[in-house]
């Protein structure tokens, strides 16, 4: 592969990372399968819900550092069941106490316990709060354009809109909204919850998203460290096809030859 393709780094907040392939580690049935499909995602980013994960707040129990250690991933602390801003703000302080204070965060404020979809206004409020904390706020979001322009301006690094439900597995349904939020952000577009499989990824990556987060479209698999594989092969054939530019969609077919000029 040539290195015009390779080296093609993902840029959030100062950092290059190879990998476009962010994942969660929540749902595996140990650490064990946590570690082995992170390493075949090849992800370099990984969430952790503070609230339901030890990262050393309980000596007692076994840390998730303890399999996926700082000094090789980015751990990426998230505020996974707040429904406040000031819960969110609380979180992430604990997080930057827990992970010697690193500021890079990732942002939810959810509206409703049955779709976990993000109440926005409290969203914008926390967001706010960070952001003048000093944090670096990736923010997840519904896939308002409107929205997520104002999250921009507020000074998050990275905006991930949901392409569908958290957990849903229902593929990309809005891409028309997410281009629009892709083609006016001068921040990373990463789509976050609702991939079910690779196509979903690949077709994320090839509408322009600078990456994919997932969590339950690799746990939630039958195989699941097979599925991370196929997730990294997805979204870097997704980049790769979006780099390259797509063949217009036409109505009828074409020769894939001229036969201008051509003998008889």
């Amino acid at each position: 592969m040539s290195d015009s393709i390779l080296d093609d780094p993902l840029r959030i907040a100062g950092r290059s990372f190879r990998s476009r392939l962010l994942t969660g580690t929540g749902k595996y049935r140990d650490f064990d399968e946590t570690r082995r499909a992170t390493e075949a995602a090849g992800a370099e980013i990984v969430t952790v819900a503070i609230r339901r994960m030890n990262l050393g707040q309980d000596p007692g129990q076994p840390s998730l550092l303890d399999v996926l250690p700082p000094e090789r991933y980015t751990i990426l602390p998230n505020t996974a069941g707040c429904y406040t801003a000031e819960d969110a703000v609380r979180t992430c302080r604990l997080a930057r106490e827990l992970l010697d204070g690193r500021a890079l965060v990732k942002l939810e404020v959810l509206g409703d316990a049955r779709t976990l979809y993000p109440d926005v206004v409290q969203t914008l409020k926390a967001a706010e709060m960070l952001v003048g904390e000093g944090f670096e706020v990736m923010v997840y979001t519904s896939d308002d354009p409107i929205l997520a322009r104002q999250l921009e301006q507020i000074g998050c690094v990275a905006v991930m809109p949901l392409a569908a439900p958290i957990g849903s597995g229902l593929g990309i349904q809005n891409r028309y909204t997410l281009l629009e939020i892709i083609e006016n952000a001068s921040v990373p577009i990463i789509v976050d919850a609702g991939v079910g499989t690779a196509s979903d990824a690949a077709i994320a990556m090839e509408l322009g998203c600078d990456g994919v987060l997932m969590n339950t479209a690799i746990a939630g698999a039958r195989d699941p460290v097979r599925m991370a594989l196929a997730m990294k092969l997805a979204v870097a054939a997704g980049r790769a096809a979006f780099q390259a530019g797509r063949i217009p969609r036409k109505r009828y077919a074409s020769a894939s030859s001229p036969i201008d000029g051509s003998v008889g």
